[in-house]
């Protein structure tokens, strides 16, 4: 086949693009160009996608002796990407733009250029398995990537090949080394590529603007006064700008955010244990909508928070009814849904959470319960 290779920079794009070279295939290497001044990228550990990735990926493209292209998605990437996290914060989601590249920059702007010019699949360096047209985990369960990969469609991952899903991490780096690839040692990359001070907060503030508001408690007492709901998300428990724990003497997490009023409310840990998650644009990796409930596990970060389930395809979207409570179950975040057999590697479907309900306490009626 002819196939386009993704090369961020990193190891794993790099032993993914060989991988495909030592199967055959016809390939090309790309790195994609997401920000018109690269600069303003995070380089080294602290990103990817930046000037200094390029010159990576352009050297292990020399080695591997394959053509290699940068194209220019900045465009695309702000839009797409950039944008849509700041105006899910702003409505006080909590976005995963990592996610959102997946969906909306390599797997269709990539993909669809790929296919206009003639490549049948597009390759990349994500952990994760394809069997069959069957999205799977990773073998390394510490870095599968499954789960930034749900939202991929049926059509978009039969246009996908995930050459290193099947190795550990170490074994990808020693194999980088014995091909004389330089990156072998090169920093896995971790955070937001396009925040390169870190602080999300000062990011958020500076596109959003200051939005006053309040915190409050479960009594509707003020507690403290805030400058956007763009700085906080469900579960935080550090930087509330609190004067001090609850009266109980237990300290306190975001409950709720309302980005109308600019009000961020705050309870105990058990006010964050969710029963049923509302989602919408769900989409089933099959291809098809199951016809009734079906048994699942769901997850909802991209490590951890996961819990068995049942769920509902509901005109476009989805409910999942849990059967063990997850707690920090944020709008704007993915659910992600896998087979419950013995290896619980399957991908079922995935959506954009919505809506939650949280699980009741004896004192409360279920309306009280709604969030």
């Amino acid at each position: 086949m002819r196939v386009l290779a993704a090369m961020s920079g990193g190891v794993d794009s790099a032993v993914a693009a060989a991988r495909a070279v030592d199967a055959g295939h016809e390939v090309v290497g790309v790195h994609l160009a997401l920000s018109a001044t690269p600069g303003t990228l995070r380089t080294g550990s602290r990103g990817c996608c930046s000037k200094e990735d390029a010159g990576d990926a352009r050297r292990a493209a020399d080695v591997l002796g394959i053509p290699f292209y940068v194209w220019d998605f900045a465009d695309r990437f702000k839009e797409d990407v950039i944008d849509d996290f700041v105006a899910a914060y702003a409505a006080g989601e909590t976005p995963n733009p990592c996610l959102r590249c997946n969906e909306k920059i390599k797997f269709s702007a990539l993909a669809d250029r790929a296919v206009a010019l003639g490549f049948d699949a597009v390759v990349t360096g994500h952990y994760a398995r394809l069997e069959d047209g069957v999205l799977r985990r990773a073998v390394d369960a510490d870095k599968d990537q499954s789960y930034v990969l749900a939202v991929l469609t049926a059509q978009q991952l039969s246009r996908a090949m995930f050459p290193v899903g099947d190795t550990p991490k170490p074994r990808i780096r020693a194999e980088a080394a014995e091909r004389g690839l330089a990156v072998a040692n090169k920093p896995d990359s971790h955070d937001i590529c396009f925040i390169p001070s870190g602080d999300t907060r000062a990011f958020l503030g500076a596109k959003i603007g200051i939005r006053p508001g309040a915190v409050v408690d479960a009594d509707g007492q003020v507690l403290a006064r805030h400058e956007g709901v763009h700085g906080f998300t469900i579960g935080q428990r550090k930087g509330l700008g609190l004067p001090g724990p609850a009266a109980d003497g237990k300290p306190r997490y975001v409950t709720g955010i309302d980005p109308d009023s600019g009000t961020v409310h705050v309870g105990s840990a058990e006010d964050l244990r969710v029963r049923t998650i509302e989602a919408e644009r769900a989409i089933w990796t099959s291809g098809s909508a199951p016809t009734g409930p079906i048994e699942c596990v769901a997850q909802v970060r991209a490590h951890g928070g996961t819990a068995p389930a049942v769920a509902e395809s509901v005109d476009d979207g989805l409910i999942v009814r849990l059967r063990e409570p997850l707690t920090g179950v944020a709008r704007g975040q993915a659910v992600v849904l896998y087979r419950p057999d013995p290896h619980g590697d399957e991908v079922i479907g995935s959506g954009t959470i919505s809506g939650t309900v949280r699980e009741p306490v004896a004192s409360e009626t279920g309306a009280e319960a709604a969030r």
